[in-house]
């Protein structure tokens, strides 16, 4: 790595954390998501700090994929508060729990005996339920999603390769980058990955 990546590196504490542990490939993306103003690589290093036990996490628990291209590696959601994430844990969360404060005033109703309708006034507190209180339900369950942070596990420790989306689309693509970049730093992850000669 260039010495300015070494220094970003060091800097967002990757260095510290996982030293040795991580790829070029997340240096890259985390370096280029900061310049872009696109991410803060803060929220990706707080995931890498609760794998490494260092603090807890308002996220799913990791995943191992099941499913190639990326079979045998493992994701750990975070969330970059871009307006994807914030639309998918959006929709998460009313799929989940609906709209609670409207339920409630139509079960009260229903229980008064009166019919009522929602008014101007009721508008800005079922659309706060609607938003913050459904993230707060989901955060509160570690249940939020979010883009994953791939990683390798290896003799009981883990190696952080790249970021990557739910958009199964690109994970040809990632794979390939996974192939030329992170194998050559961390060989095992050719038998992890089944071997780059035994893919079709």
């Amino acid at each position: 790595m260039s010495d300015e990546l070494n220094a970003f590196a060091r800097t967002i504490g990757l260095e510290r954390i996982a030293p040795g542990r991580y790829s070029i490939l997340l240096v890259l993306s985390l370096f280029g998501g900061m310049a872009s103003g696109r991410m803060n690589p803060a929220v990706v290093v707080q995931e890498i700090e609760a794998l490494e036990g260092l603090r807890t996490s308002r996220f799913k628990k990791p995943i191992q994929n099941k499913h190639p291209p990326l079979q045998g590696l493992w994701h750990k959601h975070f969330y970059d508060a871009g307006l994807k994430s914030l639309a998918m844990n959006f929709k998460k969360g009313l799929d989940k729990f609906k709209i609670p404060l409207f339920l409630q005033r139509m079960k009260e109703a229903r229980e008064a005996g009166v019919e009522r309708y929602v008014t101007l006034e009721d508008v800005d507190a079922l659309a706060t339920d609607m938003v913050q209180g459904n993230l707060a339900r989901l955060a509160e369950r570690q249940a939020m999603s979010g883009e994953w942070l791939m990683f390798a596990e290896h003799e009981g420790r883990r190696y952080y390769l790249c970021l990557a989306t739910h958009d199964s689309s690109q994970h040809d693509g990632i794979r390939t980058q996974i192939d030329e970049i992170c194998c050559k730093e961390f060989p095992f992850l050719k038998t992890i990955l089944n071997d780059l000669e035994t893919r079709p």
